[in-house]
């Protein structure tokens, strides 16, 4: 029998704690340590569960770091170097995530390595196809964390519950949805249509699976 991601994922915070919190490393020293965003640990967690990497061990930045790119980078090299010493290697699961090269400039300057892409929505659905989607600069993304977290990452901060009249102003050029879905959840599904009500906009659903994080992550395994 094939585990489900609720399986894979037992244990793990809850999306609101995953946002303000993240989460820390397990306190086991490992060869690996996995050093991503709070919205990718359901999906790192679930392959690495999946793919039996016993050597590699999990921590998370808030996800609501997203809301403040600038301060990703600095964040980052704050927990490279603090958990450094108990591994033998650290693997940054972020993309460039708006620090405008900042983030791999660090990275290389602390020898570590990061994953390819300019933001999440590109690996999960894969950098070279999302490429050549050259048609949607008006299409508004969603993951499955995302999808959750409608309210705390788009509803709240920009500010439309309480001044509704700015959905206009924020959303006006942008014609569609996309909600790139990792794991098959028709209630997820139902949720991620009401978001693309809410904002008037067209809504495309994309099963994109884990993307090109999968490949990262098994190249991160296997390297020696």
């Amino acid at each position: 029998m094939t585990a489900s991601p609720t399986d894979l994922t037992t244990n793990l915070p809850d999306a609101h704690t995953l946002t303000e919190q993240g989460l820390a490393p397990d306190g086991n020293s490992g060869s690996i340590l996995i050093l991503a965003c709070g919205a990718l640990a359901r999906e790192i967690l679930a392959l690495v569960r999946l793919n039996g990497w016993d050597h590699m061990t999990l921590a998370c930045l808030p996800a609501k770091l997203h809301l403040y790119p600038d301060k990703i980078t600095e964040a980052v090299e704050e927990a490279v170097e603090k958990h450094r010493a108990q591994f033998d290697r650290i693997f940054v699961a972020y993309a460039d995530c708006g620090t405008g090269g900042l983030l791999q400039a660090k990275c290389d300057a602390l020898g570590v390595e990061m994953i390819a892409g300019p933001h999440c929505y590109s690996f999960f659905e894969g950098n070279d196809a999302f490429g050549r989607h050259e048609d949607e600069i008006t299409a508004f993304y969603l993951t499955d964390f995302l999808v959750k977290q409608f309210d705390a990452f788009v509803w709240r901060p920009m500010g439309l519950d309480r001044h509704p009249e700015l959905l206009e102003m924020i959303f006006g050029n942008y014609t569609k949805l996309v909600y790139q879905a990792q794991t098959e959840d028709p209630a997820l599904r139902v949720k991620a249509e009401e978001c693309a009500r809410r904002l008037k906009l067209d809504f495309e659903y994309r099963f994109t699976g884990y993307g090109d994080l999968a490949g990262a992550l098994e190249g991160v395994a296997e390297k020696k």
